[in-house]
């Protein structure tokens, strides 16, 4: 559910952060049932951020290692995900982080329909798209590494409708939003399907440098494929029609990394 991160690792279920609550989870909810693993349309009230681009600050192990930017528009008539990712500083010199993700999806259905993803990490440089076709429950993989000069194709199994990485978070602020409620979405970046539990935990006053927000937080995390067991991701949206992305924060093996949002803009200003 993040975007950019790629490994999680399990974590405490509220962590620690500069944000102050402003109440607490139910300890029981009649509403808070998980309906099973389906992508559900966006609810009526939710307006996506078309024509904005989101900047973030990256901090890891509390020094600032990089930045990331990801915008939303709308292009004839499908929703169009760009994220960029670049790691700065004194982290830059230990690992060199330049990623560039696109996707498109369908607004009415928040069906992934493309995935595209340029990573240079450390010493790996890999072209990878993914198309999903739905006709034949299969999301077809084409890669090329580039440093090793050779190519990969693959189909994996999906269902009639999925997510992914850099969908998710627009799909899970496009979705009914109370503490102590949870859902499930099947989510594929082109390998094996993985059922994604969210739980919406709290609401919370958040600082980040773009401003104070009032935010609700969720969790993520994989109850199967790949990232099974391996890590949680929290993400914390203003509390307001909009789902402002504020903040987000993965845990994993290599620690903890947190995006904050430094600037909301217009895109192309």
């Amino acid at each position: 559910m993040a975007v950019i991160v790629t490994g999680f690792q399990t974590g405490p279920s509220t962590p620690a952060s500069t944000s102050t609550p402003a109440s607490s989870v139910p300890t029981q909810n009649p509403t808070a049932v998980t309906a099973g693993s389906k992508v559900s349309a966006p609810v009526a009230t939710y307006r996506f951020p078309e024509g904005f681009t989101f900047s973030y600050s990256v901090d890891w192990r509390l020094v600032t290692g990089g930045t990331a930017t990801l915008r939303l528009d709308n292009v004839n008539g499908e929703h169009h995900i760009v994220a960029n990712a670049d790691s700065t500083g004194a982290v830059a010199l230990l690992y060199h982080v330049q990623d560039h993700l696109e996707t498109f999806y369908n607004p009415q259905t928040n069906c992934a329909l493309a995935l595209v993803k340029h990573t240079e990490e450390g010493f790996r440089r890999v072209d990878t798209k993914i198309r999903y076709d739905y006709s034949h429950k299969k999301a077809v993989v084409d890669e090329q590494n580039l440093r090793a000069k050779n190519q990969k194709h693959e189909e994996n199994d999906i269902g009639t409708c999925v997510s992914n990485t850099l969908a998710a978070p627009y799909y899970v602020a496009s979705q009914p939003l109370q503490p102590g409620a949870k859902f499930t979405f099947p989510s594929s970046d082109g390998g094996k399907t993985a059922d994604i539990e969210v739980t919406v935990e709290a609401r919370e006053t958040v600082k980040a440098p773009a401003g104070t927000f009032n935010t609700i937080r969720v969790s993520g995390e994989a109850l199967s494929g790949p990232q099974k067991g391996k890590g949680k991701i929290w993400l914390w949206y203003s509390d307001d029609d909009r789902r402002i992305p504020v903040q987000m924060r993965a845990r994993a093996f290599w620690g903890t990394m947190t995006f904050r949002l430094t600037q909301m803009r217009p895109s192309g200003t």
